[in-house]
């Protein structure tokens, strides 16, 4: 999974309630040896399927790439998803299987992840990963597409921040930024490297993968790493074991692409805009100072992890439920009179 580049590094098993530990200290961190003896059945892999309703290949015309993207719902809004990287379109699974009944959920597989086939699945520049999901939502919508909402966790968040500032999507309505900060991921460049090479590589099998991803690794949600893990692995028949798709170690020279000047382009997409995060330390000096003019709203969301959709899908869900409903987006909006009431602090 992406070692994301957040501002703490404390160890997983000893996690600040007021803010997440960081994915480079969980993926760093190895997994620790049960203190109970538990079948691995508990961590065998679920499908899509109950979630989602439709998994499709969108192939963008006149080129070699194939996309894939889960859907869910069939009216609405369009809420589509980009996953940070490491991760896959079934990070978000949990959370539309809660969205769909009021709006649309689009989850899509980044370039060199989940089942998507590009000319070069290790282009991960932030240029091709934006000119990916804008041909993405064009080939399966035209133009104009329904209203969107751009949602991106961590890398994704940054892919939905460039595609945003491009002005190149029509009807687009929304931002929603999911736990990445380009203060605090500039700072953390230097240690990802180190932390990439000490996280777990190799399992013995999938269960072991979704064991150590919870344990040891970045989710806490057992629920949905039994989901979205598999996705990001892949078999080695010569070493016979899994190991992760997205070889994020060779991706170094992409990663101060996706985050420098984040702050100053979040703050100039012309859409109603949040930033959720998983602790209250992350703004840099732009968001502070854009948060106290009243450009974008922050939502701190306590007792999680760096992937917020998975680790409390319920609550993420409805913060994206309850952005729709407050800015009338869609054709009528969507009316969930006192949803978000349960998680108001």
């Amino acid at each position: 999974m992406e070692a994301a580049p957040l501002s703490s590094l404390q160890e997983e098993g000893e996690p600040d309630e007021s803010s997440s530990s960081s994915a480079f200290s969980a993926a760093a961190v190895p997994p620790r040896p049960a203190t109970h003896s538990h079948s691995l059945h508990k961590y065998a892999p679920t499908d899509w399927s109950a979630y989602f309703d439709e998994e499709r290949p969108v192939a963008i015309p006149d080129t070699e790439d194939v996309f894939n993207v889960y859907m869910a719902g069939s009216e609405g809004p369009v809420v589509f998803c980009l996953h940070g990287g490491g991760y896959s379109g079934l990070s978000f699974a949990l959370a539309a299987n809660q969205i769909k009944g009021k709006a649309r959920v689009v989850a899509m597989d980044l370039r060199g992840h989940g089942k998507s086939s590009t000319s070069d699945d290790l282009d991960l520049s932030i240029e091709s990963l934006t000119n990916d999901v804008i041909a993405v939502i064009r080939t399966l919508y035209g133009d104009p597409p329904p209203a969107i909402i751009l949602v991106g966790h961590s890398m994704g968040g940054s892919v939905a921040v460039h595609v945003a500032a491009r002005r190149a999507i029509r009807n687009l309505h929304g931002l929603v930024v999911v736990d990445v900060v380009e203060g605090t991921a500039m700072a953390s460049l230097i240690h990802m490297q180190k932390i990439l090479l000490n996280r777990a590589q190799h399992f013995p099998s999938i269960e072991k993968a979704i064991e150590w991803s919870v344990k040891g690794g970045p989710l806490r949600n057992i629920d949905s790493a039994r989901i979205s893990i598999p996705s990001t692995l892949k078999y080695d028949e010569s070493k016979e074991c899994y190991t992760y798709r997205t070889p994020l170690e060779k991706t170094e020279k992409y990663w101060k692409g996706w985050y420098e000047g984040l702050s100053d382009k979040f703050l100039s997409c012309p859409v109603q805009k949040i930033l959720l995060l998983a602790g209250t330390d992350r703004l840099d000096r732009a968001l502070t100072i854009g948060q106290m003019q009243g450009k974008f709203q922050m939502i701190v969301v306590r007792h999680t992890g760096h992937a917020i959709q998975e680790d409390v899908p319920e609550e993420f869900a409805s913060r994206i439920l309850n952005f729709i409903s407050r800015n009338k987006i869609g054709p009528n909006g969507v009316e969930i009179p006192g949803l978000i009431k349960k998680w108001q602090h």
